[in-house]
């Protein structure tokens, strides 16, 4: 009677590795382990004794098992030798690490193997095929050296890499033998086995693959391409990786996720999921049903992880980390409105607004002493403070919190020159941002202000400068944010309107036309104020062809009639 053989490889968690051998050993397969050299003698020893009252576990020659070298290979050459010379009568040899876990009774692993004794299920594509190398290196493994670990060794590895290139080393495949990839965890008959072992060449294969960046996953699935009779390129063995090429680890609460994969191993377990061990290493009658391995049921929930990790949601940071550029997959994550120029021009504009759209509306969130949240507040939602030390710190942040923190609400503030602008070219580049903007309107504020006109004169220049290079960043090509301009004189000429469609884009009027106008501010002189800018040497050109003459006069509010701006 044929059986199967089980090669483990292990390196810590000696207490699991011992309890899934015995599972193994119970359902009447041979093992033979073997244990890293790293692992130390004292812990091997203890392993061994205690393993000692299995008569069909055995233990291989050990080598130095380090990630991406030959040591792996070597390892799994050795224990698999042992396998099939101690044990005659296995067909079937499956490769397994330590914290493998059987999900489903041995016995049904077995009869899914004597229905098909001659097939090998190991992954095995060419490099062109494989979509899942990860660190720029696919068909380099083969054709460069790599005789530095990459983890141990960094600036050497990459050094010599770089060296390499720069000199066209290419090396050339052993008998023109074709390079394939795929995961490690494979299960090969004996026939393929034996036959990539006992292989009069494998000395130059070896000694090929010696020098092969990470050969556990390429030198089984190349050799098995010149012997096996009839290869599923996929593995019995679940094992998922990120998108960084880091493997998943399975804890607990993946139960439910394991029992839906129908697959017969899974890796990676983590030692302490206590309550994964116990469900899984159990009798027939508490197993899983017998069914098709099916991995692919859970890969959408594996794509999502991904992608919830490398995208994550639009608006939202970890906490940990930033994302990296161009990952953050939005910036805010709710629709948001800022208006320059509007709280100067208009002297009750942000409770105007507020009563018009019942919407969130602060004044100047990046003012220099603080940011003025709506009503007077000093920390509003998600403990988002009014400090300007904290909002300077991370200017673009604090609008992310400010955003995130009140979804399901419009936000609404204003912005202008005088306010910091650290978050300037973010709301440009934002979709999720509507920036209207009245050029030159902050010159309102120095008209009204008293004092030495030069300083004054000099204040503007600087304030133009700031928003004219703001309104660069909104012209932008790369600018995603909708925006609307106007020069002051083109806002004045038709203002109810311009309220109105900013109204109307916000959602919530209905279509209704305004019954009430914000209070204009005093205008008076204002056309002089430039002239004598500009008579003092600065060209106040924002502000577009401002005209002239005197402000209208007030004109008295008539029912039923369209609404008008009161200026004083």
């Amino acid at each position: 009677m044929s059986r199967l053989g089980v090669v483990m490889l292990i390196h810590h968690a000696l207490d699991r590795a011992e309890q899934v051998a015995r599972h193994w050993a119970a359902s009447g397969c041979p093992v033979v382990i073997h244990a890293d050299s790293k692992v130390s003698a004292k812990a091997y020893g203890k392993f061994v004794k205690a393993l000692s009252d299995v008569p069909d576990i055995r233990f291989s020659r050990r080598h130095r098992c380090e990630w991406g070298t030959w040591g792996i290979v070597a390892a799994t050459q050795s224990a698999s030798e042992q396998l099939l010379r101690d044990f005659p009568d296995v067909r079937h040899v499956f490769l397994a690490s330590g914290s493998c876990l059987p999900l489903r009774p041995v016995q049904e692993l077995i009869d899914y193997l004597d229905a098909r004794p001659r097939t090998d299920f190991i992954e095995s594509a060419t490099t062109a095929d494989v979509p899942w190398t990860v660190g720029g290196l696919d068909a380099e493994r083969f054709t460069l050296r790599f005789p530095f670990a990459w983890k141990r060794h960094r600036r050497l590895f990459d050094g010599y890499v770089r060296l390499q290139r720069r000199l066209r080393v290419r090396r050339k495949m052993p008998n023109g033998i074709v390079p394939h990839m795929g995961s490690q965890w494979w299960c090969l008959t004996r026939q393929t086995l034996s036959a990539i072992l006992d292989d009069p060449e494998r000395g130059d294969y070896d000694r090929f693959f010696k020098r092969v960046w990470i050969p556990d996953e390429s030198y089984f699935q190349t050799l098995a391409r010149l012997y096996a009779t009839d290869i599923q390129s996929r593995s019995l063995t679940l094992s998922k990786f990120d998108f960084q090429g880091k493997p998943h680890i399975f804890y607990d609460d993946h139960l439910q996720l394991l029992r839906r994969s129908d697959c017969f191993v899974a890796r990676k377990i983590w030692p302490r999921a206590d309550r994964l061990y116990q469900a899984f290493l159990t009798d027939a009658d508490h197993a899983m049903k017998r069914t098709e391995p099916n991995p692919g049921k859970i890969d959408r929930i594996f794509s999502r992880a991904t992608d919830r990790r490398t995208r994550g949601r639009p608006g939202l940071y970890m906490h940990s980390r930033f994302p990296n550029s161009r990952w953050e997959n939005g910036m805010t994550g709710a629709k948001y409105s800022v208006f320059q120029g509007f709280a100067e021009l208009f002297e009750d504009f942000e409770p105007w607004l507020a009563r018009m759209t019942d919407c969130k509306v602060h004044g100047h969130v990046y003012a220099p002493g603080g940011a003025q949240f709506s009503g007077g507040q000093k920390v509003v939602s998600g403990a988002l403070s009014s400090s300007a030390a904290i909002r300077d710190y991370r200017p673009r942040a604090f609008l992310t919190n400010l955003i995130w923190n009140a979804r399901g609400e419009r936000q609404c503030f204003q912005f202008g020159p005088m306010d910091h602008q650290g978050a300037a070219l973010a709301m440009s580049r934002d979709s999720n941002a509507t920036i209207c903007v009245i050029s030159g309107a902050w010159a309102v504020k120095l008209h009204q202000a008293t004092g030495n006109f030069a300083d004054l004169r000099a204040e503007a220049a600087r304030l133009q400068r700031i928003e004219s290079a703001f309104l660069d960043q909104l012209r932008d090509p790369k600018a995603k944010a909708r925006v609307r301009i106007w020069t002051m004189s083109e806002f004045l000429e038709n203002p109810m309107d311009r309220l109105q469609s900013i109204v109307d884009d916000l959602g919530v009027s209905a279509g209704r036309r305004l019954k009430e106008a914000p209070r204009m501010a005093d205008l008076t002189g204002f056309a002089q104020f430039l002239q004598t800018l500009k008579n003092q040497g600065m060209h106040p050109y924002l502000m577009g062809d401002f005209p002239s003459d005197p402000a209208p006069q007030t004109l008295p509010r008539t029912p039923g009639r369209r609404p008008y701006l009161v200026k004083k």
